[in-house]
């Protein structure tokens, strides 16, 4: 019998031979008495004692409740993190985690027993053994140890964009309207010269008349864009964005013996890209969210999403993009989806998102400043009343402790209780990276994902165009049109001829296809618009409002 299986921790006075606990103790354990599945954290701390007959858990099916995982740098969220993904992959649900410094990878390897992990053992009345989770490792780009995952500029959206580029509200609506333009004639945006051109036809001589057609788009707000879009590429952000894209649906995935995969996104590689992990971190869910279906309350969660550093993905937000944030949250439960942020205190989130987060694992602060004092304060109040001096308790708790309230399996709040975390029963650090690659390439998703494809788009259809004068002369590139037939392709059409999105392959597109009725049939069927149409035609209501608010939208599937 596994831990997590184990029969429902007795009552302290159930115990032959246990010190008598004041009232407040026993009602905190009472309250985490559960009699279906959960995930096991640790034991109560009572007056400096750990009483580990009293365990503290988490009901598996509240996990979809969505939660926090805080505390100051140092203090042990990291392994938190570790000991719930891999009780949830022993489960059979899968886990997503993003690995900003590199030391989550060991979550697919063995732990390695010592004086420390036997000493904590013992305390919690853990039975620990080693074991390793099965793991999928991604990179964003392909930038680091892992799988590429990139996401086309189609489907990444202008409200995710702009968050990565920093632009304003108005700047923002305005690079709606382009997307909006690109769609509805048919220029599919896979990659960022995609969309740089595009930008630069409208603001050319050639693209004056299409820029007055849209409404609320300023020649002046298409040139900021324009140029933050070549500065983000001088950046070397070309690598996120392009085919193929990434499925989300790997994410969902269960290895043959029922475990559930644990999927590590590897982000040491591009940490000094904050904006840019964090808003790929939403696209991932964004993307996830239109793509599930409803499946209510459920027994288990069918994927359980750790947001590490979850305060870039909030700060200089639009308002725009906070809505997006709060509507996916609010509605991804429904699908089955639980969302676990991670920071250093709650009022890192807003207060809207703050209110959904059902579970709570918050570890120690400080409070050296009065910042820290005042953050220590406002953490507090976010907690229910309990018998702790809560503001004491968090400022002297110890590495691999944490204060847990979570919902009970009635979805009610559990009693506030100091906890001493179990240890991890896989290695609490880095694999080695040679083990690494290896790893990722066995992988079966390495043949799908790992070479970058660069097809006919916006950009080459646009440059063929400006070539042959019917167009704008928008990044020239050496060979661009050449290159195209000598790959057995033709040149595409000027922007008004809707090409299909991702649907027929280069090799079909012969020259004088345009002109054939049966062709121009094929490219109104597959076109961006009426693809859109069939799915929000086809689909539910809370997929709709989540593609009309993050504007993300899919080629396939």
């Amino acid at each position: 019998m596994t831990d997590s299986e184990a029969p429902p921790a007795k009552t302290p006075e159930a115990v032959s031979g246990a010190p008598a606990l004041p009232q407040e103790a026993l009602r905190i354990a009472s309250g985490y008495a559960f009699t279906g599945p959960a995930l096991d954290l640790g034991a109560l701390l009572w007056d400096g004692r750990c009483l580990p007959d009293v365990q503290i858990r988490i009901p598996l099916p509240m996990l979809n409740r969505h939660g926090l995982v805080a505390g100051a740098t140092g203090t042990g969220k990291t392994k938190t993190l570790q000991l719930v993904a891999e009780q949830l992959s022993a489960q059979g649900v899968p886990v997503f985690l993003a690995d900003v410094k590199g030391d989550v990878s060991g979550i697919s390897a063995p732990g390695q027993e010592n004086d420390r992990v036997r000493a904590r053992a013992s305390e919690v009345r853990q039975e620990w053994t080693p074991a390793g989770r099965p793991c999928e490792f991604y990179a964003l780009g392909g930038m680091g140890h892992g799988i590429p995952v990139r996401a086309t500029v189609t489907s990444f959206g202008p409200v995710l964009l702009s968050k990565v580029l920093g632009l304003n509200q108005t700047q923002e609506q305005s690079l709606g309207l382009i997307f909006h333009y690109a769609d509805r004639k048919g220029l599919e945006l896979v990659d960022l010269k995609d969309l740089r051109a595009v930008v630069a036809f409208l603001t050319s001589d050639e693209g004056k008349a299409e820029l007055k057609g849209i409404g609320g788009l300023s020649t002046a707000t298409a040139g900021v864009i324009l140029r933050s879009l070549t500065a983000f590429e001088a950046q070397g952000m070309s690598p996120f964005f392009g085919e193929p894209e990434f499925d989300t649906n790997e994410l969902l995935k269960v290895a043959g013996d029922g475990r559930g995969t644990v999927s590590v996104l590897e982000l040491p590689a591009v940490q000094d890209k904050p904006q840019l992990f964090s808003t790929f971190l939403m696209w991932l869910l964004a993307d996830l969210f239109h793509d599930l279906p409803e499946v209510g309350d459920v027994d288990r969660p069918k994927l359980v999403f750790f947001f590490d550093e979850a305060h870039l993905l909030f700060n200089d937000a639009s308002k725009a993009f906070l809505d997006s944030i709060t509507q996916t949250v609010r509605l991804i439960r429904s699908k089955g989806v639980g969302v676990f942020f991670v920071t250093q205190t709650p009022k890192d989130v807003p207060g809207d998102v703050l209110a959904q987060l059902g579970n709570r694992v918050q570890h120690a602060l400080r409070a050296f400043t009065p910042d820290d004092q005042k953050a220590l304060k406002a953490t507090v109040r976010t907690f229910p009343d309990s018998a702790y001096d809560l503001e004491e308790v968090l400022t002297a708790l110890g590495t691999g402790e944490a204060v847990v309230t979570v919902l009970s399996e009635k979805g009610a709040p559990t009693p506030v209780a100091a906890t001493r975390l179990r240890a991890p029963e896989s290695l609490m650090g880095p694999v080695d990276p040679a083990d690494l690659d290896e790893a990722v390439r066995k992988s079966p998703l390495h043949g799908r994902f790992a070479e970058a494809v660069d097809r006919v788009s916006a950009y080459e259809r646009l440059t063929a165009a400006g070539e042959a004068g019917s167009g704008p002369d928008a990044g020239k590139g050496a060979g661009t049109e050449a290159g195209a037939r000598a790959r057995g392709e033709s040149p595409a059409p000027g922007p008004g001829a809707g090409e299909g999105r991702g649907q027929r392959r280069k090799a079909e597109r012969a020259e004088g296809a345009e002109g054939d009725d049966d062709s121009l049939v094929q490219q109104v069927v597959g076109s961006g618009v009426f693809k859109s149409l069939a799915r929000s035609l086809g689909t539910q209501i809370g997929r709709e409002i989540t593609r009309s608010v993050f504007g993300t939208a899919r080629r396939r599937r």
